[in-house]
């Protein structure tokens, strides 16, 4: 026998709460039962994205409310402008390519974040662009972006900013209104901590002007359509009841301890793994723009990052992930997100260094499980 250790980026572990919830059994979705349950889901999603604005619960993984986001918006032949930091980025401008939409590209180098006066240039430079799509956490990275800072240059524009928020939301701080976010897209297997199936996207005012006026096709993402059920508690089609049930109960905890003191602790999770990798004698890919979200480190020169994350995980059942496109291979990560506590990271540390002694990477044995813990203690 042996246990399970999930330190990937999405999906992340579940809370007993959540577990449980799944195994009610099902109601009927056309009901007042459902009815209050999704209710409350709409008024607890409110305050995780701290926002007042609508948030429509989509059937989808997060990419389909990053579609959803670029096919009420926009329509053919409108300009996009894609902040591009890594592998997410870069699907927001493939989403873009599939609806007709010029994108207008800032290419960022991968382990670093965007930098707020390049957007400022490029909006005052072209007018015509009618949104602003980056990410909140590069989840290919490890990068997260100053969000507020991005929302202050484009809220003195005519352009809407839509934030990709799948990963970051509920593990790091996203004040929708506060930062002029007109968009923000989630997904349920991350910060929220539930199993893939959710999809979920905020609308401000400035966008639902655009979305009133998009001419791109649309019908099961077609958010007049939600929109016109939310406002009678409503979905217009069937929703994944079961889903929506758990995702109760995922807020409640959220609520139950507050945001600040999840960022906190998400905050802390991410210390000590980067005091950890640090210690083992490891280079962060981005020791000046990481996110509390997921720790990327660079392999070591000589072993194989391929099979330190498979030996990891096949033979030790510490599952943790490895670098995605042009970085596979080259990093690993090391995600410290949702329904992970301090134990969680230890034994994660802990196989990280049985395997790299295994594979040959000199090292003392224990200094990162020690520094990890030292930071746990304080």
């Amino acid at each position: 026998m042996r246990k399970n250790y999930l330190l990937t980026p999405g999906p992340t572990p579940l809370p007993p709460e959540v577990r449980a919830a799944m195994a009610r059994p099902i109601i009927h979705h056309r009901t007042p039962q459902f009815q209050a349950i999704l209710k409350e889901a709409a008024d607890g999603l409110k305050f995780v994205f701290q926002t007042k604005n609508d948030i429509f619960i989509l059937a989808s993984s997060g990419t389909g409310a990053m579609e959803a986001a670029v096919a009420n918006i926009l329509s053919p032949g409108d300009t996009a402008l894609v902040i591009q930091a890594g592998k997410f980025g870069e699907r927001w401008t493939e989403i873009c390519k599939a609806y007709g939409i010029s994108a207008e590209i800032i290419d960022v180098e991968w382990g670093k974040a965007a930098d707020p006066a390049d957007i400022e240039k490029k909006l005052k430079a072209n007018p015509r662009i009618k949104a602003v799509l980056l990410t909140l956490c590069e989840t290919s990275t490890g990068v997260a972006n100053d969000i507020a800072a991005c929302g202050r240059v484009v809220k003195n524009s005519e352009a809407v900013l839509v934030v990709d928020a799948i990963s970051g939301l509920g593990a790091i701080d996203l004040k929708t209104d506060d930062w002029s976010c007109d968009i923000v897209v989630s997904g349920s297997q991350k910060g929220l901590m539930l199993p893939p199936g959710l999809g979920f996207i905020s609308v401000s005012p400035k966008a639902a002007k655009l979305i009133e006026g998009s001419r791109s096709p649309r019908y099961y993402f077609d958010l007049r359509k939600a929109k016109q059920a939310l406002d009678k508690t409503d979905t217009p089609f069937t929703p994944a009841i079961t889903l929506i049930v758990a995702l109760n109960e995922a807020l409640k905890l959220l609520k139950q301890d507050g945001l600040e003191a999840v960022f906190a602790r998400h905050k802390k999770m991410a210390e000590a793994t980067r005091a950890a990798v640090k210690a083992l004698g490891l280079e962060l890919f981005s020791p000046k723009d990481g996110s509390d979200v997921v720790t990327a480190v660079k392999v070591p020169a000589g072993i194989d990052g391929e099979k330190l994350v498979k030996t990891m995980r096949d033979t030790y059942g510490v599952t943790i992930a490895g670098g995605q496109a042009e970085l596979k291979g080259k990093i690993f990560r090391i995600a410290h997100m949702g329904f992970i506590e301090e134990f969680d990271i230890i034994v994660g540390i802990s196989c990280l260094e049985k395997v790299l002694a295994q594979l040959g990477y000199k090292f003392q044995m224990g200094a990162g499980v020690r520094a990890a813990g030292e930071v746990f203690l304080k």
